[in-house]
């Protein structure tokens, strides 16, 4: 059944589940029903299902809005590390990462999904010599995404949402969408994200719910927060979304503290959002 709009869900990996009947019993314990689940590799989110978590998933009884895909050997130890190391960034990494990436796709399609959420990486600006080769490379992603009918929508955080906009216009590929993280935005120190909102929204296809505050030293993270508390101003963000006609779900992410802190922040993530929607 299609997930109605505004639903609340959450990511899985913020719950730091290892299965699929524990992911069932945190959403459970939640009182929602949806999720963003990810694909699941030793090196990022593994499932004690392995091969067999698609099957176990999909008889769960709960409802998935995609699948999110992260790359072996991503570090996330600052921004600097993460430049380096993730999306499709490193020339030296783009064709295992390709490959792994045709894995998900076969495993977002065995999951019953149509939509694989990912971090691109470090968008080259328009006019650097690398650029060419970045944007080659995501038409390889958008072709074989095409090939397996499936939606691709990158997060948003690791440029800004100009670059991105012209990126996406550059590439003209209509299976690449976004998916929206105001949160990101504050962590990388980026845009204001209820002022870029509107410059991504006819390719919003899915978004993250967390909250942040921007970095108070030049080239550090930000503080990522429980929903509410930080400077992302989630209730304006959620009355954005309804501005826009966004019709998809607001998928919790928490990817600090440990599994009983992260579990207590989405709780109370939930109750804020259910808030946020009466008003």
């Amino acid at each position: 059944m299609p997930i109605p709009p505004l639903m609340i869900g959450v990511c899985s990996w913020s719950l730091q589940v290892t299965n699929v009947p524990e992911l069932k019993g945190f959403l459970d314990k939640l009182g929602i029903n949806v999720v963003q689940i990810a694909c699941g590799d030793p090196h990022h989110a593994s499932w004690a299902e392995g091969d067999a978590m698609p099957a176990a998933a999909r008889a769960a009884g709960f409802q998935m809005s995609g699948a999110m895909l992260g790359f072996p050997g991503e570090d996330y130890t600052s921004p600097q590390t993460i430049e380096k190391t993730g999306g499709f960034g490193d020339p030296a990494t783009r064709p295992e990462r390709l490959e792994r990436f045709k894995w998900a796709l076969a495993r977002t399609k065995e999951l019953g999904l149509t939509d694989l959420m990912l971090h691109a990486g470090f968008i080259p600006e328009v006019g650097a010599p690398e650029r060419k080769a970045f944007l080659d490379t995501l038409t390889q992603v958008a072709d074989l995404a095409k090939q397996a009918d499936v939606i691709v929508a990158f997060e948003t955080g690791q440029e800004s949402a100009t670059l991105l906009r012209r990126t996406l216009d550059d590439l003209k590929a209509p299976n690449l969408k976004v998916n929206f993280d105001p949160a990101n935005m504050l962590l990388y120190d980026k845009d204001e994200p209820l002022k870029v909102l509107d410059l991504l929204a006819p390719d919003i296809r899915s978004v993250h719910l967390k909250d942040a505050k921007r970095p108070t030293v030049k080239g550090s993270w930000g503080e990522e927060v429980p929903l509410g508390t930080g400077q992302t101003d989630t209730k304006g963000f959620v009355k954005a979304l309804q501005r826009i006609g966004f019709t998809g779900p607001l998928c919790i992410e928490r990817e600090v503290g440990t599994q009983a802190d992260r579990f207590r922040d989405i709780e109370h993530g939930v109750r804020f959002l259910r808030e946020c929607l009466a008003s």
